[in-house]
């Protein structure tokens, strides 16, 4: 079996890059290569159209005097919204209206002078069919790129020969189409009449080149004007069958030829050539993942909980702090490797979903817990060893994240506006709830551990990092 540790540049800058928060910018600035995709210019369409409506007039009078004290018309058949009376009334006579309570005629009239009923009271003067006019947005049309001739396959973009540039266009009107697409980089310009245009990717620099592209439609206007970041070069022959190979890295908004690299559309920033290195990558087979790390720690964990049988080495196999003594790492390899490597089926599932590396959630776990998903003193939990500034981090600035865990611990109205927008001891509480949750520790389970709940916790650990 392959240890995983061999593929970490160094624990210590993997752990202090954990702690910092920057971990996951380290595939875009190995590259050095940073792009801007700049705002698209500020095009819209609109169409007026014509809607039929119902225009209500109502009056609210004074029960006193029979004064009509203000006048107000809507476009429906509903009573007036209260918003719609403060606009044409003011809030004075809102309120007024407001606090007047229901009034019941007497069976007798009551003495001259005295007023039935006081407040104001809602009055329906007319109605009538009308017509408005509305202005209505219209979708713009755009240009979407792919390639043909090879199909890239993250991390590596390798391929077997010089693929084509495939620009489409793409008018969501009906009757509409793109008439022509227009290419320009800093060397040329590229004019295709039609919604497709097609032609052989240039060989760049590592740097790559930058290109901008747009489409004109049949309806008379343009889409707005896109970017791209675009680099093929020479990844050299193949020992075994001498073919050429190139490696193709492309990033846009309007990409739809597959996935892109982790990180690299949210930095807007090549991958390295080639792709990243291996630890910031996901194998296809849990075996690839697979190691066999002789972890004292782990190893005293096992023996502590009855997995593993020490009674036949000193002290219990068992060192003061915990960790397995020589001997102890010896009776307790087998089950520490067997241990280290049951979460990668999960963690290789956590990584597709999420786009977090494989290699990179694995080494963290390695690094900050020896896979042992308990507590570690009494304030880092699970196998990534949460903190509460660990969750702090993934609630605040993971925002998908943060919709779907806050409900399950506190009302979805105190929710709604973010974790910015929670009182203090609400973030304390779901901070708490986030990080004391990663424990799998179990009293009852016959080894001290819930495994179903530490798989479960793998996601979390994972969006941790997307919020890093």
């Amino acid at each position: 079996m392959t240890a995983v540790n061999p593929y970490l540049p160094s624990m210590r800058i993997v752990k202090s890059a954990l702690l910092s928060g920057t971990l996951l910018l380290v595939a875009a600035a190995a590259a050095g290569l940073w792009f801007r995709f700049g705002s698209a210019d500020e095009l819209e369409r609109k169409v007026e159209i014509i809607v039929p409506i119902v225009q209500t007039e109502w009056w609210l009078v004074n029960w006193e005097t029979n004064e009509i004290e203000c006048s107000l018309v809507v476009e429906h058949d509903e009573f007036p919204k209260a918003a719609e009376v403060i606009y044409s009334c003011g809030e004075d006579i809102y309120i007024q209206w407001a606090e007047t309570p229901s009034c019941t005629i007497p069976p007798e009239p009551p003495p001259p002078g005295t007023p039935i009923c006081e407040g104001l009271y809602l009055f329906q003067a007319s109605r009538r069919q009308a017509e408005k006019t509305v202005e209505v947005d219209l979708p713009l049309s755009s240009v979407l790129l792919t390639i043909s001739g090879c199909t890239l396959v993250p991390p590596r973009n390798l391929c077997d020969e010089v693929p084509n540039l495939v620009f489409i266009g793409h008018e969501p009107l009906p009757n509409e189409q793109t008439i022509a697409i227009h290419i320009r980089s800093e060397d040329e310009e590229i004019d295709c009449a039609g919604e497709r245009c097609e032609f052989p990717m240039p060989i760049t620099t590592l740097e790559g080149i930058e290109i901008e592209f747009w489409g004109d439609s049949s309806y008379g206007d343009s889409s707005p004007v896109y970017k791209a970041l675009i680099r093929m070069v020479d990844a050299g022959a193949s020992n075994v069958d001498d073919q050429s190979y190139w490696y193709v890295d492309i990033l846009s908004t309007q990409w739809i030829g597959g996935e892109v690299a982790s990180c690299s559309q949210v930095w807007e920033s090549l991958p390295p050539v080639g792709g990243p290195p291996l630890w910031l990558s996901t194998p296809n087979d849990p075996a690839e993942l697979a190691s066999a790390e002789p972890y004292a720690y782990l190893g005293g964990r096992l023996i502590a909980n009855g997995v593993v049988d020490a009674s036949s080495c000193a002290d219990g196999g068992l060192l003061e702090n915990g960790n397995a003594n020589s001997c102890g790492e010896i009776l307790a390899q087998d089950a520490v490797v067997e241990w280290q490597n049951q979460f990668d089926p999960t963690i290789i599932e956590i990584a597709d979903k999420t786009n977090v590396p494989a290699y990179l959630l694995k080494n963290q776990f390695a690094v900050e817990s020896q896979f042992w998903p308990g507590i570690w003193l009494p304030v880092e939990y699970g196998l990534g060893q949460i903190t509460d500034n660990g969750a702090d981090t993934a609630l605040l600035w993971n925002e998908a994240f943060f919709a779907e865990f806050c409900p399950l611990v506190l009302e979805e109205e105190a929710c709604s506006d973010g974790y910015l927008g929670l009182l203090p001891d609400e973030q304390g509480i779901l901070r708490g709830a986030l990080a004391t949750g990663t424990d799998a520790t179990c009293e009852s389970c016959e080894i001290g551990i819930d495994l179903t709940h530490a798989e479960f916790t793998i996601d979390v650990f994972a969006n941790t990092l997307l919020g890093n």
